[in-house]
């Protein structure tokens, strides 16, 4: 075979306004969520904004054909830390392990989760992203267990959907990262 299979571009279109249908709705349900439980702060349009960038990487990426795993780690270990920096100096009320962190780490796996559907051929390019990104997502685990949060919901989520990231990338790929180890190591 001269060229490699790719996935058919209709296919992934499909599976692209799926999953952009998908977070249309779940910005309306946060935006309903908030307006009934806590009208006087604004928690659905930060998350909202967390989907809009990552939609914007993504369509981006796609556009482009580039490799933004490590963007993606970069960014999600940088805006973490600046949590983490801002609540501190705020007088440490705990909302950036309870909140942020949780939803920076569901950000970044569904954008993982988005360019693996698309591009899940080139998944060895930035199968070590991924990997570090499921180890920076058992942060919440480690919250979880020393203790540290106040409200748990929130970080189980992000722990349940950085390992079923993990899972479906692996699954998606698993073909693909077997012959890539057989080439590199000789096996």
């Amino acid at each position: 075979m001269i060229y490699p299979k790719k996935i058919k571009a209709k296919k992934s279109n499909i599976i692209v306004k799926i999953l952009l249908a998908s977070s249309i709705i779940i910005a309306l349900i946060l935006i309903f969520i908030n307006k009934v439980t806590t009208p006087k702060f604004a928690w659905a349009a930060i998350v909202n904004a967390g989907m809009l960038y990552t939609w914007i990487t993504v369509i981006y990426a796609i556009r482009k054909n580039t490799n933004i795993a490590g963007h993606i780690l970069l960014q999600a270990i940088a805006i973490s830390s600046f949590a983490v920096y801002i609540d501190y100096k705020l007088g440490f009320s705990g909302w950036s392990l309870n909140i942020a962190i949780p939803i920076i780490i569901i950000i970044a796996n569904s954008t993982m989760l988005v360019v693996t559907i698309i591009s899940h051929k080139k998944y060895i390019k930035y199968a070590i992203y991924q990997l570090i990104i499921s180890l920076f997502s058992m942060l919440p685990v480690i919250f979880i267990t020393e203790n540290m949060l106040q409200d748990k919901t929130l970080s189980v989520i992000a722990s349940g959907i950085s390992i079923l990231n993990f899972v479906i990338c692996l699954s998606l790929c698993t073909k693909d990262f077997k012959e890539a180890i057989i080439r590199k190591f000789h096996i």
